[in-house]
């Protein structure tokens, strides 16, 4: 799908500068039909940039505070409407969150270095991987970069919104249910036995190490995943069947949406995925063998050391808060085992 970009001020349509007009892409990868309007001038007022705090006493978030990027419902919102109305705007006709990262205040065009990107991202510039192919060979060669405020919330529309909880709306949760732990599992397809298994044993664990009341976070990939995954409209219904037939407790269950792409990038993305739960009030992650990870697209192996993502996590730089637990899984081999394994 494309998205048209242009400057608008409050009454007429115009083009960009000149100096930027012929860098800037006409058309980006983008997807879901909702109108956005992003302010991007100089000059807002202080005021109208909130870090908010997490109001509950729990792992505090990456760098101490909670970044809410959507302002809230009230003066403030109005006020920073009112102020984007006298801005220069960039107006999307289409979105997709997983590509809009971050509009500015005084942006900052970078030119798309596609090679170098991929390269650090997956160590393989190898065709074939499935986010390259589907968000990044046939992107535009610049890109947009800058400070993000949102004056409404994006809507996808297709009955599964009210599973999309901030990482703010998320603490609330654990807080409204006095939980004094939370412990995040996340999972691109529907749950099996050996996930129920993982999941019920951790809560076991945390109250045997003393813990009250923990909490799980249930936290599907919300975003892309390549063809042979479950789509997200599925998964989901699975999910709450799981809780109807009490195979998870839905009073220590939170299902939440995480929004971001599968880049299948194996150790380089589960830091990603495990620093975003300690913004959301995680304090234990559930990461199993080669998380993130995929088969090489040419060689017949696995693309990544399918012991690497755990390591990574152990050593990563802000991710100290993080506990990962080693589990006992059960296996069928010739007999009936258990092996003490870090899933």
């Amino acid at each position: 799908m494309a998205a048209f970009i242009a400057v608008t001020a409050p009454n007429s349509l115009h083009s960009i500068s000149d100096p930027l007009r012929p860098q800037l892409p006409a058309r980006l990868r983008l997807a879901p039909p909702s109108p956005v309007r992003f302010a991007v001038g100089k000059g807002r007022s202080t005021a109208l940039r909130r870090a908010a705090a997490a109001s509950c006493n729990l792992i505090e978030p990456d760098g101490g505070t909670l970044v809410d990027l959507v302002a809230r419902e009230g003066p403030a919102r109005e006020a920073l409407r009112r102020e984007a109305a006298r801005c220069p705007q960039i107006k999307l006709s289409r979105i997709d969150l997983e590509w809009v990262h971050v509009l500015s205040e005084g942006i900052e065009i970078y030119k798309h270095n596609k090679e170098e990107r991929i390269a650090r991202t997956w160590g393989t510039t190898a065709p074939g991987l499935p986010y390259v192919e589907e968000a990044i060979t046939n992107a535009g060669n610049w890109l947009i970069g800058g400070e993000l405020e949102v004056i409404e919330r994006i809507k996808h529309n297709d009955g599964l919104d009210k599973y999309r909880l901030s990482p703010a709306e998320l603490r609330e949760e654990f807080s409204r249910r006095n939980a004094d732990a939370v412990f995040a599992f996340q999972l691109r397809n529907p749950i099996h036995n050996g996930h129920a298994l993982l999941m019920t044993d951790t809560r076991r664990r945390l109250l045997d190490m003393g813990y009250k009341n923990p909490i799980l976070l249930l936290h599907p990939l919300g975003g892309y995943t390549k063809a042979d995954d479950v789509p997200l409209h599925w998964r989901m219904k699975q999910h709450e069947k799981v809780l109807e037939d009490g195979v998870l407790n839905p009073e220590t269950t939170v299902v939440a949406i995480f929004p971001s792409p599968m880049h299948y990038a194996g150790p380089t993305e589960v830091q990603w995925h495990a620093k975003s739960r300690i913004n959301a009030g995680a304090n234990f992650y559930i990461v199993g063998r080669d998380p993130a990870g995929m088969s090489h697209p040419i060689e017949k192996r696995d693309l990544y050391d399918a012991d690497h993502g755990k390591k990574v996590l152990s050593m990563a730089p802000g991710l100290e808060k993080l506990n990962i637990l080693p589990f006992k899984v059960f296996q069928t081999l010739e007999k009936f085992q258990f092996d003490d394994l870090l899933m």
